[in-house]
């Protein structure tokens, strides 16, 4: 693709209020005014580029936001406190009471948990379809429907969306595309393939220090504004703010974000080569055995690889418990849920960050105890590693053949 995002992110200038390389951060909750006319107007939203309230916007998070706009060549980005706040911002502000989301069923734990449950309470419809399958998507839809929903790379069966095509159906019937892009960054620009809305949650890559929880809407001017709108903004409205020192924070980070996404789908890459040589039940997008293979190298941004996910299914919690733990024990990563970090993490999805979805839904959409979501991390040696995490799978027993067609 033309679209160069880190060449975008890189040319971003702000500095301090000194001449400081970094933006001096806004350590304010509240902001003066040199007139009381400015004030109201701003309530009413007619000045922009003026501060009100911390909970509407602050300095620090207007540069993060402009630098995930960059990110994901939407015109603009609100940020939140956490992905969820992001994501319960966006539904809230799109749907009303009956109204209806044709959503994937393979999504974060925390968000299905979210749809199904919560959204009970506001007589929202949720249908959960295998959104790889155009024709499920069509026949869900319906007048009622206000968006569709879908991960690019999903959480935790790294099935990939056909943005391109997904987006095509969502116009045909004037509804938007939400996509979450958390799992892919930079390597999938959803808004360039016809996403309407972009979320992250920047606990993730973006981040990639692991010490901060927050999130991200991309999208239109008029969309973002709307999400802050003091009368009706659900952003605004629900107060999921994020604090402008970790604004500042994950900005400073992400200036990196190129190079480390690199690395993550340069080892993830190489560890889901070599253990599909050795026969064990590898999926990574990567791979040409991977069902959505194909879509995701007709939509990736190539420079940037596959991702830094990759799953084993080691046959049973059982066995993957006890892998993860010896892993730990052997400095081979850490037994914890999340992803982007430096070093490796990984967990059993099942009874862990998917264990909001009931067991018989899981199995029916193919996730089995035995599988384990690896985050793989910046290993320098990764060889070295690769040889180590064998050793492991070799002293527990851990040897499956590969079954064809996963």
């Amino acid at each position: 693709m033309d679209f160069k995002a880190s060449d975008e992110l890189q040319d971003l200038q702000y500095f301090g209020e000194y001449g400081g390389v970094n933006p001096s951060i806004s350590d304010s909750s509240t902001y003066t005014f040199l007139s009381a006319k400015t004030m109201f107007d701003t309530f009413e939203g007619n000045t922009e580029g003026c501060y009100l309230y911390s909970r509407h916007s602050s300095p620090s998070n207007l540069y993060l936001g402009e630098a995930l706009a960059a990110l994901e060549g939407t015109e603009t980005a609100n940020v939140t406190a956490s992905g969820m706040g992001a994501i319960s911002a966006v539904i809230l502000q799109l749907c009303n009471a009956g109204d209806h989301i044709v959503s994937s069923r393979t999504i974060y734990g925390g968000t299905y948990a979210l749809m199904k449950n919560f959204l009970k309470k506001f007589n929202i419809g949720i249908s959960f379809v295998d959104t790889t399958k155009l024709d499920q998507v069509a026949m869900a839809i319906t007048p009622k429907t206000k968006m569709i929903y879908c991960e690019s790379v999903s959480n935790p069966l790294l099935e990939v969306a056909d943005i391109r095509a997904l987006s095509k159906l969502a116009t045909k019937h004037n509804t938007p595309l939400v996509v979450d892009n958390t799992f892919s960054p930079l390597s999938i620009s959803p808004a360039k393939l016809g996403a309407d809305i972009v979320i992250h949650s920047l606990t993730k890559f973006i981040n990639g220090t692991s010490d901060c929880v927050a999130g991200a809407v991309c999208g239109t001017k008029d969309f973002c504004l709307g999400l802050k709108d003091v009368n009706n903004g659900a952003g605004m409205l629900l107060g999921s703010t994020l604090d402008s020192l970790r604004a500042s924070s994950i900005l400073k980070n992400m200036r990196t974000l190129h190079i480390r996404i690199k690395k993550h789908s340069e080892n993830a890459m190489y560890l889901a080569k070599n253990f599909e040589k050795d026969g064990l039940r590898v999926v990574y997008p990567g791979l040409k055995s991977h069902m959505g293979h194909e879509v995701m190298k007709k939509q990736y941004n190539m420079e940037y690889g596959f991702g830094g996910l990759m799953t084993l299914d080691v046959g049973s919690l059982e066995n993957a418990n006890a892998l993860m733990e010896l892993m730990q024990k052997k400095h081979l990563g850490y037994l914890a849920v999340s992803l982007g970090f430096y070093k490796t993490l990984f967990s059993a999805p099942g009874t862990s960050t998917s264990s909001e979805i009931p067991m018989e839904e899981q199995l029916e959409m193919g996730l089995s105890n035995g599988l384990i979501r690896f985050s793989i991390g910046l290993d320098d040696h990764i060889h070295r590693t690769y040889i180590a995490m064998k050793g492991c799978l070799n002293e527990l027993g851990i040897i499956y053949p590969q079954e064809s067609g996963t």
